[in-house]
């Protein structure tokens, strides 16, 4: 057979399976946070000035089909979609899954619950439950924080720990917005200047910073050079304003330099604070 005749009888087929393979890509790529969005607005209410959430568990739970389905279109993401996207994507994806299956454990057991570790034993943390079909694979809380965002070395993002939300008053504002690519670094920002403004869990007393205990518990992620940043000190003098603790800070301490400058060079002395695993549920408020 005349080889121009089997490329022209080859190329519709060609053309066909291309236009399948970017109409695939184009729907990954529009993967839609719209329905968590609106569930957030509806039923999380920002307190003190953004510094922190509560959630309407209660309200929640009557749109619990409405959040499932939500989770199902995240579980229906393939792996080699999700790989596919931008950094700030996966990113955003990530955090939104973390924050929505959180809330549906939570809702598994409410009202018979005050503490999210209430959904754990003695022997079985509450965040080790593989429940969360998610990537192809069965799992855990844990596994969406330590092992997709922390440990796959692709995000070095220290800001997360101020976006994903472990249903706790002592935990950063559960926003109540969902994440997305195009807002994903405003957001990250937003929530931790929120939360470094809440003189309740972060304030200066008696020559030494005290601090919420997530930056003692996540020190190395504080410490891998996100930003040019290469410790907690350095992180937390980026955000001196938000601590209240600029260069009209409140002492000026040794040789003329102030809290911040003391903060941003190592001198300042840090404490940490305690973390009240009380559930954030507006009920209780």
């Amino acid at each position: 057979m005349n080889t121009k005749i089997i490329i022209n009888a080859i190329r519709p087929v060609f053309i066909s399976v291309s236009l399948v393979l970017l109409a695939a890509q184009a729907f990954a790529a529009d993967f839609s946070h719209q329905t968590w969005d609106k569930l957030l607005q509806r039923h999380v209410v920002m307190i003190q000035d953004g510094q922190a959430s509560r959630v309407d568990y209660s309200a929640f739970q009557k749109n619990q089909k409405v959040l499932q389905a939500y989770l199902a279109s995240m579980s229906a993401v393939s792996r080699s979609e999700f790989d596919a996207w931008s950094k700030d994507q996966q990113l955003a994806f990530l955090i939104n899954a973390y924050n929505a299956w959180t809330i549906e454990f939570v809702l598994s057991a409410y009202p018979d619950i005050k503490s999210i570790k209430d959904l754990g034993s003695f022997f079985s943390s509450p965040w080790k439950k593989e429940f969360i079909n998610l990537l192809g694979e069965t799992r855990s809380l844990d596994n969406i924080e330590h092992t997709l965002i922390r440990g796959s070395g692709r995000y070095n993002e220290p800001r997360i720990h101020f976006a994903v939300n472990c249903a706790s008053i002592g935990c950063p504002a559960l926003l109540n917005r969902a994440y997305t690519k195009e807002k994903l670094d405003a957001q990250l920002e937003l929530v931790t200047r929120n939360f470094l403004s809440d003189r309740s869990r972060n304030y200066y007393l008696n020559a030494e910073l005290h601090v919420s205990p997530i930056f003692d518990w996540y020190k190395k992620d504080f410490e891998q050079g996100w930003s040019g940043i290469n410790s907690v000190s350095n992180f937390l003098g980026r955000y001196a304003n938000a601590l209240d603790l600029g260069k009209t800070g409140p002492v000026i301490i040794v040789n003329g330099k102030s809290v911040s400058e003391h903060l941003r060079d190592g001198s300042l002395g840090i404490a940490y604070t305690d973390y009240d695993w009380s559930l954030n549920d507006i009920a209780e408020q």
